[in-house]
């Protein structure tokens, strides 16, 4: 069997659909003659033509808006944001069209487009290439939002993605897209981190790691489960704290969860601030110190 990174399995799925259904097509800065930025669409332009892996001009609201059409005519448009802030000029388009279509018609057109990212930071990127925006689409109603963290993840959620019905963001780590050994907590790329933190406690403390992959629909019922296992929860995400998705997870948990709590529910995030140029990345991003001594406080409460 095949071992692939993380973006490679990406670039599978983009050729597997590809090929599975003629109405799919990608779209994007970059996709076709460079094969994207981080080479997740290698390939797909010298292998399906220039009419279904198309270069497009920088313009992100272009991009979705046009795909918006394309949707409206009968494709399967995937849309790139070469990077995850890239992404704010096409939200008028997502809130507004690509979230209502399905309501807007009282069910009868269904909206089948992707739109997929590389998010997060942990790469030494400048300004506007490590945010988290994930509460942003989280928040659209209609929009179904999923985080991959292992490539068999990317490459099963995004052919899901592809193959809904529905419109689907999905957010790719950068920071893992060539990294091995991912395993199960949070979302995407502080998953390894969350890894090294349980290993960093043992002895000390069983851990249970829960990696969410989707955060719209969210599987409520394995984090119940897994909070009434232990009792203790402690929520890790990328984005900055007030009002992310953590918040949301915490939500839940004291909703529905509460009288299997034994302590409040913590949060490790970014801060409150634009995300820092890279010298001092590392002290903005949640670090295995952080999640160490948030598990220890709540274990102490």
């Amino acid at each position: 069997m095949a071992e692939l990174f993380l973006v490679e399995a990406v670039n599978d799925a983009l050729h597997v659909e590809l090929e599975r259904d003629e109405t799919v097509m990608v779209m994007g800065e970059d996709v076709g003659r460079a094969g994207g930025v981080f080479r997740a669409t290698a390939g797909l332009r010298e292998r399906f033509g220039e009419n279904r892996c198309v270069d497009t001009p920088l313009a992100e609201a272009g991009i979705l808006g046009s795909a918006v059409g394309l949707c409206m005519a009968g494709w399967r448009p995937v849309c790139e944001m070469q990077y995850d802030a890239f992404s704010y000029p096409c939200l008028d388009q997502l809130i507004t069209h690509v979230g209502r279509y399905r309501w807007r018609t009282g069910g009868k057109m269904e909206f089948p487009l992707v739109v997929r990212m590389p998010y997060g930071g942990g790469v030494r990127a400048p300004e506007l290439h490590d945010d988290s925006p994930e509460a942003y689409y989280v928040h659209t109603p209609g929009v179904k939002v999923a985080i991959p963290s292992t490539p068999a993840d990317a490459k099963g959620l995004l052919a899901a993605a592809i193959r809904d019905p529905d419109p689907v963001v999905v957010l790719e780590p950068k920071l893992i897209y060539r990294g091995q050994d991912v395993t199960l907590v949070a979302y995407g790329a502080m998953v390894p981190v969350c890894e090294r933190a349980a290993d960093a406690l043992e002895g000390d403390a069983s851990v249970e790691v829960l990696d969410l992959r989707s955060l719209r629909p969210l599987d409520e019922e394995a984090l119940l489960a897994s909070a009434s296992k232990t009792g203790r929860v402690v929520v890790v995400q990328e984005a900055p704290r007030t009002a992310g998705f953590g918040a949301e997870i915490a939500a839940v948990l004291a909703e529905k969860a509460i009288l299997d709590l034994q302590g409040p529910v913590l949060r490790v995030t970014g801060f409150d601030v634009p995300y820092p140029y890279w010298k001092i990345e590392d002290r903005y991003m949640p670090s295995v110190e952080r999640v160490v001594d948030a598990c220890r406080r709540l274990l102490q409460f």
